[in-house]
């Protein structure tokens, strides 16, 4: 029993027994709740009571398929759907026009729920075929599956604000947006504008093949996004080349020097690069030039070593090419993650209670033939919990990817829920990754990670020991030596310009494909998909709207 409900029954008690007050008097002792396994079985039928909207989430996500800081019809979606549930939604925080927070309840704890919204370049993809068809030929689409979590977290919170009404259960629920997280660009600013400052314990969630969690360190690395751009000077590349000083020059000799220095470097490490200006045609010395890196590594000091290195080969590509250095501009970042004990355990036991979904043969079927067009081991989808895995050692991680959601957890105690909506063994940052995100594959995983979020939102309203062991965890091991001290500058802003071009060039065509769900049942049935649709036996890939 819990110690709330244990209060709550005494309360009840001497309300029967004190002398010299009428039963007229008594103020109304708040309904006693049920036990708290009873409760996790509540709201775990709560969730599957409300599959369809867990489904509509999903699938009008992966409609809306926006790039990050273009988040506009899917945050304008997601805050109209809270505040008609009875959340108080702020907008526009941060700086982000498309972030926000939204809020129910009061007093302690106060549970927070976290979830990405954007997707990738050149990943549109008809959900439910097996091979390569575009919804729009070019355009953004649900490659990394950012258009679950937010129905993982809403479906969560909604039956645990049912149970929290009825029982007068004190307590505060925030759910907010990764904005931008393709770009690190959101929650570090949500960290520096203080949004997390009252906040007890984060319960991020994000797309996986498994059903899952973990703690301590993440496998991967933290990074920072850094824009540099030269400037030169003009002249007829042909007439009068020596008049000239080419910027376009100085990015390349950068990007040399930066790949001879590769072999000085940690192991550990990751960076990458894109031109994003090259000059406007050969016949003209480019004044102008830019580079664009990502620099990844463990952990914030050596994360700052790596910047501090690219600013030295920045300023020595600029010296040889009589050019200048015009901008260093911070374009986003990320903290190495590292994740709570106690929250994880806790979680894993309920991931345990819930376990993955039942696939049907046509999951399995989609799933290989996915794998066989992949050309990876045709497993199929897991039907086995992996266990709670040990914390990586520094040797062991070496993954490389980043996630901005490590900013958050050096300020709160914090973990991420895996959920299986995804393939296995599929590459990431591909239009693979979202064949299944509108498919009964992601809506069934996606129902399954919200029943875990549920029920590990009811233990750490009920137990508030959990809540104080947490924080145990979060000040004696994770911060005893390691403190957070942020990748952006204090005058450093998110940069909402990008990807403003590319949203504008392919939101028209996206635009005619959003999903009806007054018309529809499900995105697949208003695409005309058949489930699954495989490639042909001719080699075609077929399948979905007509071009």
């Amino acid at each position: 029993m819990s110690s709330r409900r244990s209060v709550v029954l005494c309360l009840a008690a001497l309300a029967v027994v004190l002398p010299g007050a009428s039963r007229a008097q008594q103020p109304a002792a708040p309904r006693a709740p049920a036990g708290l396994a009873a409760l996790k079985r509540e709201a775990a039928a709560d969730v599957d009571a409300h599959a369809r909207l867990t489904q509509q989430i999903v699938d009008q996500l992966y409609s809306y398929g926006e790039l990050g800081y273009q988040e506009v019809e899917t945050s304008r979606y997601l805050v109209q759907l809270l505040r008609d549930n009875g959340f108080a939604v702020e907008q526009g925080i941060a700086g982000l026009p498309t972030a926000w927070i939204a809020t129910w309840g009061s007093g302690k704890p106060v549970l927070s729920l976290g979830a990405d919204l954007d997707d990738i370049p050149q990943a549109s993809q008809v959900p439910g075929v097996a091979c390569h068809l575009p919804l729009v030929d070019g355009a953004p689409g649900h490659g990394e599956g950012h258009n679950a979590g937010p129905a993982v977290n809403i479906v969560a919170a909604l039956a645990v604000k049912r149970i929290m009404e009825r029982d007068h259960l004190p307590g505060t629920l925030k759910i907010w947006p990764g904005v931008a997280e393709e770009l690190g660009g959101g929650k570090a600013f949500l960290v520096r504008a203080g949004y997390f400052k009252d906040t007890d314990i984060v319960l991020f969630a994000h797309v996986a093949s498994m059903l899952e969690t973990g703690w301590g360190d993440t496998p991967g690395t933290g990074n920072i996004s850094v824009l540099y751009s030269f400037k030169g000077q003009s002249a007829h590349a042909a007439a009068a080349p020596w008049r000239g000083r080419s910027a376009l020059d100085a990015v390349e000799l950068m990007d040399v020097g930066w790949n001879f220095r590769r072999e000085h470097l940690r192991p550990a490490q990751r960076s990458h690069y894109v031109i994003k200006d090259g000059g406007d045609q050969p016949n003209v010395v480019p004044s102008t030039a830019s580079v664009w890196y990502y620099l990844r590594e463990l952990d914030g000091p050596h994360i700052a070593e790596l910047f501090a290195i690219a600013d030295s080969i920045a300023r020595g590509a600029a010296l040889m090419t009589g050019t200048s250095l015009a901008s260093e501009r911070i374009l986003g970042s990320a903290w190495p993650g590292h994740f709570n004990k106690v929250v994880a355990q806790t979680m894993y036991e309920n991931i345990k209670q819930v376990g993955l979904p039942q696939w049907s043969a046509a999951d399995q079927t989609l799933a290989k033939a996915v794998q066989r067009e992949l050309h990876v081991v045709e497993q199929g989808l897991d039907t086995s919990l992996a266990p709670l895995p040990a914390p990586p050692t520094e040797e062991q991680r070496h993954a490389g990817f980043s996630d901005d959601i490590g900013d958050v957890s050096w300020n709160v105690p914090t973990v991420v829920l895996l959920y299986p909506s995804n393939i296995p063994n599929l590459p990431g940052h591909n239009w693979s990754n979202g064949i299944t995100m509108a498919t009964p594959i992601a809506h069934k995983g996606a129902s399954a990670g919200a029943k875990v979020q549920a029920m590990t939102l009811l233990d750490f309203l009920l137990r508030p020991e959990l809540v104080q062991q947490a924080w145990d965890y979060f000040r004696t091991v994770q911060t005893k030596t390691i403190h957070y001290a942020p990748l952006i500058r204090p005058d450093d802003q998110p940069a909402l310009e990008l990807n403003v071009a590319t949203m504008e060039k392919y939101r028209p065509a996206m635009r005619k494909l959003y999903y009806e769900p007054t018309k529809y049942a499900t995105y697949l049935e208003q695409l005309g998909v058949a489930y699954p649709t495989l490639r042909q036996p001719d080699g075609r890939c077929v399948g979905g709207p007509a071009r």
